[in-house]
């Protein structure tokens, strides 16, 4: 008797639907392959021409007030011995990239490195030994393709958080950021168009403080609440994707960003960063950089201006005065007397300040008096 014939249960999966961004990435990762077939195919040595990321490659545009990268490049060729591995994991790494954007999924720097490390047949070698030998790769073709990471569908790991006036779209949820109680909205790394829609915001401000502790003051004594604002904190270095999202919050929604940073050469160093742009990844700072962002403070002048005690000071080491030094020859402050001027004082002081100390004079000083007399003075740094 013959078998009676069944209907496959196995159902037809959805043709993936790709965003404008992801439709563009994957033509920038189609042309950097087709032009290395085409050079095998020629019988010519296939190469990479990747803009160079040094310190003498990089720039300070004046007329857009960041951090640019040169035209600098470095040629990196398939037949070239000392190359050739690194030619290979460059175009490992945007396969590894194509295939995540094809499958609509995203990957940690640290998951693609483990995806992408195998043995290569016939050898005893890997294709990469360590994360080290492989996020450099990946910087690379950030720039080579001129693709954010987050465009590669690769994050970082996420730190810092956010609470205030705003109801976002987070992959489809709807978020109010207004009743997110004591841990607020923590900030993902990738916060492009495509993943985050800003829905509403009545918010007329963004403070943006260096550490999550500070950050817990102002959420509990509901200063957002207060003042009307959001805000931000990136757990000291702000990460990328909190950088990104305070351009995306001042571009696209007009708000100033205020920078609420420890009177040291770190506190000046992250407002640089995220003003100006990272000298190290100057490819990003079109992206990234805010230069109308504020330094609010803490200033050199703090210590007398509001009457702390000797208690709080920190005494500066040669790795401060340094590094102090180094920050005043930077371009964006060379020219500017008031960071001149705020720089020396610190140095002539001898001490650094951190947000905290404010706290020495009551436990909501910061909140409650500092940081509104500042905002309604417009007494900040520029």
């Amino acid at each position: 008797m013959a078998k009676k014939q069944t209907k496959s249960s196995t159902a037809t999966a959805a043709p993936r639907v790709f965003t404008a961004a992801d439709k563009e990435t994957l033509s920038k990762l189609e042309a950097l392959a087709d032009r290395v077939i085409a050079a095998a195919e020629a019988g010519r040595d296939p190469f990479l021409d990747i803009p160079s990321r040094t310190l003498s490659n990089v720039r300070w545009c004046p007329r857009k007030k960041i951090i640019e990268m040169g035209r600098s490049t470095n040629r990196r060729q398939l037949f070239n011995l000392h190359q050739a591995k690194a030619f290979m994991q460059t175009l490992l790494v945007a396969k590894g990239a194509a295939e995540l954007i094809h499958a609509g999924k995203t990957l940690s720097i640290r998951g693609l490195y483990y995806r992408l490390k195998h043995r290569i047949k016939g050898t005893s070698e890997n294709t990469f030994e360590t994360q080290e030998e492989c996020d450099p790769i990946i910087e690379d073709l950030e720039v080579l393709l001129d693709s954010l990471r987050e465009q590669l569908h690769l994050y970082a790991d996420k730190r810092g958080d956010m609470v205030g006036n705003i109801v976002l779209v987070d992959s489809g949820d709807e978020i109010d950021c207004s009743r997110m109680g004591s841990g607020g909205y923590a900030i993902p790394s990738i916060v492009e168009p495509e993943v985050i829609q800003f829905k509403k915001c009545t918010a007329k401000f963004v403070l943006h403080v260096e550490k999550g502790t500070v950050w817990t003051r102002f959420n509990e004594d509901k200063f957002w609440q207060k003042h009307n604002c959001i805000l931000t904190h990136g757990a000291g270095q702000p990460p990328r994707g909190v950088r990104r999202l305070l351009y995306r919050l001042h571009n696209e929604l007009g708000l100033p960003i205020y920078c609420l940073l420890d009177n040291d050469p770190w506190g000046y160093y992250i407002y640089s960063v995220i003003k100006q742009g990272s000298i190290n990844l100057a490819y990003e700072s079109p992206r990234m950089a805010v230069p109308d962002a504020k330094f609010l403070g803490l200033r050199s002048c703090d210590f007398e201006r509001c009457g702390l005690s000797d208690s709080v000071k920190i005494e500066l080491n040669q790795v401060d005065r340094r590094r102090a030094l180094q920050i005043a020859k930077y371009p964006w402050f060379a020219q500017k007397k008031e960071w001149q001027r705020e720089i020396k004082q610190l140095l002539d002081n001898g001490f650094k300040l951190e947000v905290e100390a404010l706290i020495s004079k009551d436990i909501s000083y910061v909140t409650e008096v500092y940081t509104p007399e500042r905002i309604a003075k417009r007494d900040w740094l520029d």
